[in-house]
């Protein structure tokens, strides 16, 4: 009886195991669970206030989240006939939570690094942004005009970002030790215990506009940081197995015009303040 029981158990668990492993089924009325930070505004942030753009998120009593990254994920699911649910997850645990099956997709504001292709799959981008510093107004970099002009400066990023890796470009810089959020940084930053910190040009008008003691500095031409076309894109995160998923999605964001990610960036923004 034992035996049998172990037998069948096995059997039980190895099922379960393959339905986890099973693809994204893109089916009218089947729920897509996103995963966003909701704390990375202008892209993503929590709400305590309901309107026409915000999200219930799941497992958060009273809790809504607004942003950019929202209205693309609204888009998506009712586009393709699907109930959107919202999970909010630190920003390093949210491609384990994709592998993992807690959501289906990442809609966050992600770079498809090369490092990242790795272990997801990317869709076709969804908006893209300069990369600048961030400031105090009363700060002697408030003036630069080149990344050569932080020579000496200290400079933070959030932890495992593009930003992270691009602050060794600076000459002679002093590389912070990364923080995990973005009210973090600005706090630092607001102190003094850092002169600046380097974020995409959303997020910065975000933060500047709730921070009237900060500003950006945008660099022209090749005064900035070198990039790639993958640094200043942003795209939905699939798993590599969800290739139906990822094709149907792209399916939506090519039909979207620059005019309407534009306008829906500045909305997003005219919302924060």
């Amino acid at each position: 009886m034992k035996k049998i029981f172990v037998v069948f158990a096995v059997l039980f668990a190895l099922g379960l195991s393959a339905c986890s492993q099973a693809s994204y089924e893109v089916r009218e009325g089947n729920t897509l669970t996103v995963g966003l930070e909701a704390a990375y505004a202008p892209y993503n942030w929590t709400t305590q206030q309901q309107n026409e753009f915000t999200v219930p998120l799941n497992g958060q009593s009273g809790a809504y989240v607004d942003g950019y990254d929202v209205v693309v994920a609204r888009h998506i699911a009712d586009e393709l006939g699907l109930e959107l649910v919202i999970k909010a997850i630190e920003w390093d645990g949210l491609i384990p939570a994709l592998q993992a099956g807690q959501i289906d997709v990442i809609i966050a504001g992600m770079s498809p690094t090369a490092e990242r292709k790795e272990t997801v799959n990317f869709s076709t981008e969804y908006y893209r942004a300069n990369q600048v510093m961030v400031v105090r107004t009363d700060s002697t970099y408030a003036d630069a005009t080149t990344i050569a002009d932080f020579s000496g400066s200290r400079v933070i990023a959030q932890l495992g970002t593009l930003q992270d890796d691009l602050i060794d470009q600076i000459p002679n810089v002093v590389h912070g030790t990364p923080l995990d959020s973005y009210n973090a940084i600005t706090q630092a930053v607001r102190s003094g215990e850092a002169d600046a910190f380097i974020a995409e040009l959303p997020v910065a008008v975000s933060i500047t506009q709730s921070n009237s003691d900060l500003t950006y500095v945008e660099f022209e031409g090749t005064n900035g940081f070198t990039v790639s076309e993958e640094d200043v894109t942003t795209t939905v995160a699939v798993r590599k197995r969800d290739n139906a998923l990822l094709e149907a999605i792209d399916s939506v964001l090519v039909e979207l015009s620059s005019e309407t990610k534009d306008a829906w960036m500045l909305a997003a923004l005219s919302r924060q303040n």
